[in-house]
């Protein structure tokens, strides 16, 4: 049984390798940009939906694979902040994140023989009140331009953080402990994905 990542972050591939998973990483291509729901929680959840459908559309039907397709999130005065795109764009986010608190939303499509899950996990973040040294120093990394709320836990952004309240993997993009619920509840247990030792 195979594991198939249907994301291109390197951040969900490193947490699933962390966590003894070695998933084939099948990139859907779905174009985020036109795809909205009535909350943000909800557009993450599309968007997972989206990309796991479009890789299996891909790949055939599941005889013995499983597919999860992973989309996130921050939501901030009810409103997404997805990729900023642009260093201006980083710089402008977190002008308005700085001292304050955001929800990071994470959808999760998992798709086996046994059908079809959806879930969302959200975390709470806390970010610190950086000064704008600070913000111009961590744009100039590159690293906000191009994750989801314009921050990463797992790398520049880990000193920006002043806390969470919920899942550290959610806010990397894919929460172990929510997949592994949805594998249980499609009748696979977590550790039968674990590489072989040694």
């Amino acid at each position: 049984m195979r594991l198939i990542l249907a994301s291109a972050s390197p951040a969900r591939l490193q947490t699933l390798r962390a966590a003894g998973v070695d998933p084939v990483v099948h990139v859907s291509g779905v174009d985020e940009s036109g795809v909205r729901a009535p909350s943000v929680a909800e557009t993450t959840a599309t968007l997972a939906t989206l990309k796991a459908q479009a890789v299996l559309a891909e790949v055939g039907p599941l005889a013995h694979d499983l597919i999860v397709g992973c989309d996130s999130l921050l939501e901030l005065d009810g409103r997404a902040v997805g990729k900023p795109g642009s260093p201006e764009a980083a710089a402008e986010v977190w002008r308005r994140l700085r001292g304050r608190t955001g929800v990071l939303h994470t959808g999760h499509h998992l798709a086996g023989p046994a059908g079809h899950l959806t879930r969302v996990g959200s975390t709470v973040v806390h970010f610190a009140d950086v000064s704008d040294a600070e913000i111009d120093a961590y744009v100039a990394t590159g690293e906000p331009v191009w994750v989801a709320g314009a921050f990463a836990i797992d790398g520049y952004g880990a000193a920006f953080v002043r806390g969470i309240e919920g899942d550290p993997h959610n806010v990397v993009g894919i929460s172990v402990p929510l997949l592994r619920e949805m594998l249980a509840e499609l009748g696979v247990a977590w550790h039968d994905l674990w590489r072989p030792a040694g």
